[in-house]
């Protein structure tokens, strides 16, 4: 079960994602606000890395709606990091079919590679890793993407995996 993580930051929205949030409920009627939810959230995870509590509270005040109603969203669906994560988070896929064909060999060796378990968070910030429900490319195994761009990487073995992490620690520097 997801949980959102207390770290007790105060979040302030900037004008220029305050005039975005408004563009997202003008294409909404009058009254139905609270569509443009799903949209706000990904603005403010693209802005913060993440959505906290008080994002998501912030959120509830500028739709007037309970801070229940966005933390149902939120807590639902799994694309929405509820504590901060690396800059790059790699989802690797952990249904039966990729596990068949080395989806938790390669697990195994982010953990290795990365230092770190499923869920942490590399010592410079720069990576997470997490095991994910299905994405769709059952024939194509092991599989995984990487945010925050969300780019997908199919037939991966360890020595991809490594020319990733490589790849993406070489445009950080």
């Amino acid at each position: 079960m997801l949980s959102v993580k207390q770290h007790n930051e105060n979040v302030t929205f900037s004008p220029e994602l305050l005039a975005k949030f408004g563009e997202v409920v003008s294409r909404y009627p009058e009254g139905k606000q609270k569509s443009g939810l799903l949209p706000i959230l990904h603005l403010v995870q693209a802005e913060f890395g993440w959505v906290s509590a008080d994002a998501m509270d912030q959120v509830a005040v500028y739709l007037h709606i309970l801070p229940i109603e966005v933390y149902e969203v939120a807590t639902f669906y799994t694309m929405f990091l509820l504590e901060p994560k690396g800059k790059y988070v790699l989802e690797i896929c952990r249904t039966g079919p990729c596990c068949l064909v080395g989806a938790e060999r390669i697990m195994g060796h982010l953990e290795q590679k990365l230092g770190v378990r499923e869920g942490e968070v590399t010592t410079d910030g720069l990576f997470s890793w997490r095991g994910v429900e299905c994405l769709a490319a059952c024939g194509f195994g092991p599989v995984l993407q990487i945010g925050p761009e969300y780019t997908f990487y199919e037939n991966l073995d360890e020595a991809k995996v490594d020319e990733l992490i490589d790849n993406l620690k070489a445009k950080t520097e």
